[in-house]
């Protein structure tokens, strides 16, 4: 959901490329070491070479680390969305919204996996998780209503969209997985199809 990580060395100034991502990096190995709770924003800082008004320049707090991206997916889906040809079911010009975000998370499969590490251990930081999925969920029903959908259709294929996103998102992150996000997310879209088609 968020840029690369690029390697550091030598002195760090306060205007180092990818300072982002160094507090992402530091972040990441800290909960991980710690967890969550035991680790603080000074913590962060100091192991990324910065200070701690560095890092409130790119994050409100030490969760934001793990979710600021979240923004950036929301904007991306619903302009996929927006741009599905006007002859698109509601649930293909979603489909078309899966396929369009899949790249962005293929090139950080490793941060997804410690993410989700750090998520799934910490009650506080699971709830975020769904808070996020909730604001997408919205986000996607109200482009879809932009399209013509009603309202209680737009909100049942968002649901939806965004189910078969989090179900492949865990499979995806399994550390055992080998396939490709867009091809898990395809594949969860075609079961729910099958479910709704049976009768």
């Amino acid at each position: 959901m968020s840029l690369g990580v690029i390697g550091y060395a030598g002195a760090m100034g306060r205007w180092q490329p990818d300072a982002r991502g160094r507090l992402e990096q530091a972040a990441l190995t800290l909960y991980g070491q710690h967890g969550f709770d035991n680790t603080t924003v000074a913590e962060i800082a100091e192991r990324a070479g910065l200070t701690k008004r560095t890092f409130f320049r790119y994050f409100a707090d030490k969760r934001e680390v793990l979710f600021w991206g979240a923004q950036t997916l929301e904007q991306l889906f619903v302009q996929e969305v927006a741009e599905a040809p006007a002859s698109a079911a509601p649930l293909d010009a979603v489909a078309a919204a899966l396929d369009a975000v899949a790249p962005m998370f293929e090139e950080r499969r490793e941060f997804a996996v410690r993410r989700q590490q750090i998520i799934a251990a910490n009650p506080e930081l699971q709830e975020r998780e769904l808070i996020k999925l909730a604001s997408l969920s919205r986000a996607v029903a109200e482009a879809l209503r932009r399209r013509g959908v009603g309202d209680a259709a737009a909100t049942l294929t968002a649901e939806a969209g965004i189910t078969v996103f989090r179900v492949a998102f865990e499979r995806w992150v399994d550390e055992g997985n080998q396939q490709p996000l867009q091809e898990l997310m395809r594949e969860s879209l075609d079961e729910l199809r099958a479910v709704a088609a049976a009768r």
